[in-house]
Formats: structure tokens, C-alpha cells, sequence
């Protein structure tokens, strides 16, 4: 019997890539370098993405926000917006980006082959140098001068072998308002590089809406936050703990009378122990109530799943993270369906992880559909660009993927091995191994070629990636030990105390 054979791609001429952060930077790039004809489409005026800062926030999101399509309906918000300002807002929203905010990934490990980091940039650095890299990167490699900026992609549509893109721009008026001017374009392929920071997950805590409908102004997803104006002398609650929530607690720590930091204790909460002086690790929040009294400033009442009771708590900030969201690719939407139930041409169920992807990058049934950039618990540039010189490569007709049977084949023991949800696309402790395979892929299309090999990863980058490894374990010692350290029924004696002492003051 013969076997299948073996996809590859010859006809390939121009691509489509949706998006302006350091994904479509690097994939925009690499299709240049393989010859294609690449257009890229970004919504905002700059390229940069999550790393483009301003002092503005997005239109408010619904409480609770389970749903990533709830995150682009203006349902409430404080202040009135008018319809232009509306518009421009809901066009290219402000992204997560807070005045304090720095890598948390060391900029050795940050670095593509594309562009260096200046020489004697530090290990750390604030989020205007991380811009600056993107957009040079952007220059350097040409992607600029084939950008598309204040382009919201709204439509992508297959008609027989082609790809529409259907794509809004606005355009100002005299005053009177804006006009949208919608457009399209024909591709023979399409790489997804929208990130996973816009929809923001907001859970269903009893209380929460309710409290978040009365003092709309005191209760924020992190996404809005920006800086600690405001927070001077405040009790302030923090949903999650994270590296968001731990990076916004030691903002507001410097002027906050005291911080509650709530968790359930999973695996991407921070040590306790770098929380500022003033900040205590509670449990899960079960409910959020209002105290009797009334007026602007009338506090509220956490309740923990463990301990007590926290009177007293005059602002609350999310930080429970964000949802996958493919507005654009509505045809490939179950959202009906639970994602243990997706059908096999099914992208996307609930937002809480992508369906159907062979590696995180090429759609199983239609491999001309690729994304870069889903992947997470990764050092992001490099393995972004890893995931780019991969989709260029197939594109281009150099590297082959294996027959669709196969491949779907792999991405069930995938989920048998990993679960859905968003660890479906977890690299913790498979950066390198996931990079490995990558590379010898597209290596072995790159020699049927008579080309040169790509490189992997460096020695540098892997001696660098160790010694984060070492400072991780030390982080995650440092969680088991708290963990260890709970006793009167599963709450720190340190924590009980606290509290009571906070109770004590009201």
C-alpha cells in the first residue's frame, strides 16, 4: 500500500500577516528572506504591540468576561465616550502596557538573529527599550515599509485555493465624526500573529459585577491599569498571582496602606516571599460583598475560601490573565461546542486554548492557515522567530509537513499528554527540545534544497536559559516551602495573623 504523501507547498506567492508585535515582525521578515511577496496588517499606528505604551485605556469590558468576544462590546464603562472617540478606541485599543513595566525575560534570551540588542544593554530594561529593539528589528528587516498601520483585520475568508482578507480603516471627518472605509486583499496564505493579550478573562466571582456596577472606578482588569495614582493609603485587593499582579503589588506597595494578593495556588503564581513588605498572600476569593454603608468610598468585604473574612478594601485590581480571540476567523468558531467536544476543522471553542494546530503553528486541516506566537511559558522573540523561519520554510515550498493523518495523529497524543486549556501550549521545560525539532525539520527540507542549515539555538543561549532555569527552581523551592510552611486549617500562621491585625485597625 502506498503511503501518503507528504505535504508540500509550491504555489505560494503572497502572504497575509495579521499583526505588528515581535510575532509578525519575525515572520514578516523571515517570508521576505524566503522570497515571498508579504503585506502586514496592524491595527495600531506603530509596530510593537504589547509593548506600545500610552496613557490611555481601553473602552471597558462586561463583568464577569468569560467569553473573548465579550471583550470587543462596549457594555458599561464610566465616562461618556463619544462616537469618534469610540470608534478610534474600539479600532486599535489600548493594549496592557503600564508605566512600570519591564521584561521579565533577560534580554540575552530575548535577542533574534535578526537584530542585536545595543551593546551594554542590561539584563533588565523598561518597555520603551523593548519597543525600540521591536521597531528597529522591523527597519532593519523591511517589514515597516510593507505594513499596513490603523488596518483592524475584520474578515479571512477561503474561496476555492485563495485567502480574503477583509480588513476597516478609519477615516477622519471635519469634525462631525469618523467614517470606516472597509478594503480586501487575495493571499495564498495566512500567518495569525495577533498575540493573546487583548480579551481579558475576568472571572464570575459572586459580587464582583454587582460591586463593579456601583464604583465602576475602584474595580479594573490589569489590563487597565497604569500606574500607582491613586492607590496612596489604600487597601487594595489583587486577583491572582502572577507576574502581572506580583509586578503591579510592587508598584502600588510604595503608597498602598496594605495589599491582599488572592491565589488558588497554581502553577504560575509567584513566591509570596518577592511580594513588597506590606502585601499578604490570601486564598481564592469565593465572594465579594458591599458594606452597608453607602457613598463613593463605602469599602468592601473579601471572603476567602480559607480564613477570615478582610473587611475594609477600597479598590480591586483583576489580574486573572486573558483569552485566546480570533475575531476574524468566525467560520472556525464552535463556541457551543466544550473544547473536549471540538470537531476536527474546529479553531476555537471557549478562548482557552486553539484547536487543531500541528506544533502551535500550521491549521491541521489546512496548513495555509498558520500562526506564530501561541505558544506560551516560552522566552518569546526567539522561539517566535523559530516558529516563523518554520512557517517560511513550508511556505516556500522547502520543508514538507507529514500527511494530515499524521499530523493529527501527533496532536491527539498532544492533548492526551497535556490536556486542554492554555498549558495545551505550554513549553515550560520543552523550549529547547520543541526548538530542536523545529530546526531539524526545517534543516531537512533546506539540504533536499541543496541550501545551507539553519542555525538553532546558540551555546550562549542555552547556557543563559540554564542559569534562568537554576534562579526558576530556586523561585519554585521558595513557593513549596510556603506551601509547606500552612497550618490551622491550611492558612500560614503568618497570614492569620495578619489579618487579624488588619481587623484590629477597623
Amino acid at each position: 500500500m502506498t503511503a501518503p504523501p507528504m505535504q508540500r507547498r509550491d504555489d505560494v506567492r503572497r502572504v497575509a500577516v495579521v499583526g505588528a508585535g515581535i510575532s509578525g515582525v519575525v515572520s514578516a521578515a523571515h517570508l521576505l528572506r524566503a522570497g515571498l511577496e508579504v503585506v502586514v496588517f496592524e491595527r495600531n499606528s506603530e509596530v510593537g504591540g504589547i509593548w506600545i505604551h500610552t496613557t490611555e485605556t481601553a473602552i471597558e469590558t462586561q463583568y464577569p468576561c468569560l467569553r473573548p468576544e465579550d471583550a470587543d462590546t462596549e457594555l458599561q464603562g464610566h465616562g461618556k465616550v463619544g462616537d469618534t472617540e469610540r470608534r478610534r478606541l474600539l479600532h486599535a485599543p489600548p493594549g496592557p502596557c503600564y508605566d512600570s513595566l519591564r521584561n521579565n525575560i533577560d534580554t540575552p534570551l530575548m535577542q533574534t538573529t535578526l537584530n542585536a540588542w545595543p551593546e551594554g544593554t542590561p539584563r533588565v530594561v523598561s518597555h520603551p527599550a523593548v519597543k525600540d529593539y521591536i521597531q528597529e528589528t522591523a527597519s532593519k528587516t523591511g517589514t515597516c515599509a510593507i505594513t499596513v498601520f490603523g488596518a483592524l483585520v475584520t474578515r479571512i475568508e477561503k474561496h476555492d485555493s485563495k485567502w480574503c482578507v477583509r480588513w476597516a480603516s478609519l477615516k477622519e471627518h471635519d469634525g462631525t465624526g469618523s467614517a470606516v472605509k472597509d478594503n480586501f486583499s487575495i493571499f495564498d496564505a495566512i500567518v495569525v500573529a495577533n498575540g493573546h493579550y487583548h480579551a481579558p478573562l475576568i472571572p464570575d466571582i459572586p459580587g464582583l459585577a454587582e460591586a463593579k456596577s456601583k464604583y465602576p472606578a475602584r474595580i479594573k482588569h490589569s489590563k487597565w491599569f497604569r500606574n500607582n495614582t491613586g492607590y496612596k493609603d489604600k487597601n487594595v485587593l489583587l486577583i491572582g498571582g502572577g507576574v502581572s499582579s506580583t509586578d503591579i503589588a510592587r508598584d502600588i506597595g510604595r503608597c498602598a496602606r496594605r495589599i491582599y494578593q488572592s491565589t488558588r495556588g497554581g502553577m504560575s503564581d509567584m513566591p509570596a516571599s518577592v511580594l513588597p513588605a506590606n502585601a499578604t498572600r490570601i486564598a481564592q476569593v469565593s465572594a465579594i460583598s458591599m458594606e452597608a454603608e453607602d457613598g463613593p468610598d463605602a469599602p468592601f468585604t473579601i471572603h476567602p475560601t480559607r480564613g477570615l473574612s478582610i473587611p475594609g478594601i477600597d479598590e480591586i485590581i483583576v489580574c486573572t490573565g486573558y483569552q485566546f480571540t480570533l475575531p476574524f476567523l468566525p467560520q472556525y468558531h464552535d463556541a457551543q461546542a466544550s473544547p473536549a467536544a471540538a470537531r476536527d476543522d474546529t479553531l476555537f471553542t471557549d478562548g482557552g486554548q486553539l484547536h487543531n494546530l500541528h506544533r502551535d503553528i500550521f491549521y491541521i486541516p489546512d496548513p495555509t492557515l498558520t500562526f506564530v506566537g501561541v505558544s506560551v511559558f516560552t522566552t518569546t522573540f526567539p522561539l517566535f522567530e523559530f516558529q516563523a523561519a518554520a512557517v517560511a520554510a513550508f511556505l516556500s515550498g522547502v520543508a514538507r509537513l507529514a500527511p494530515e493523518a499524521d499530523l493529527r495523529r501527533e496532536y491527539r497524543e498532544r492533548v492526551a499528554r497535556k490536556g486542554l486549556g492554555r498549558y495545551l501550549h505550554s513549553l515550560k521545560e520543552e523550549e529547547e527540545e520543541y526548538v530542536d525539532g523545529l530546526v531539524a525539520w526545517v534543516n531537512a527540507g533546506r539540504a533536499r534544497c541543496g541550501m545551507v542549515p539553519m542555525e538553532g539555538l546558540t551555546a550562549t543561549w542555552r547556557a543563559e536559559k540554564q542559569r534562568i532555569r537554576e534562579q526558576i527552581a530556586r523561585l519554585r523551592a521558595a513557593r513549596a516551602a510556603e506551601r509547606a510552611a500552612e497550618v490551622v486549617n491550611g492558612v500560614k500562621a503568618e497570614e492569620e495573623r495578619g489579618i487579624r491585625n488588619e481587623q484590629k485597625a477597623f
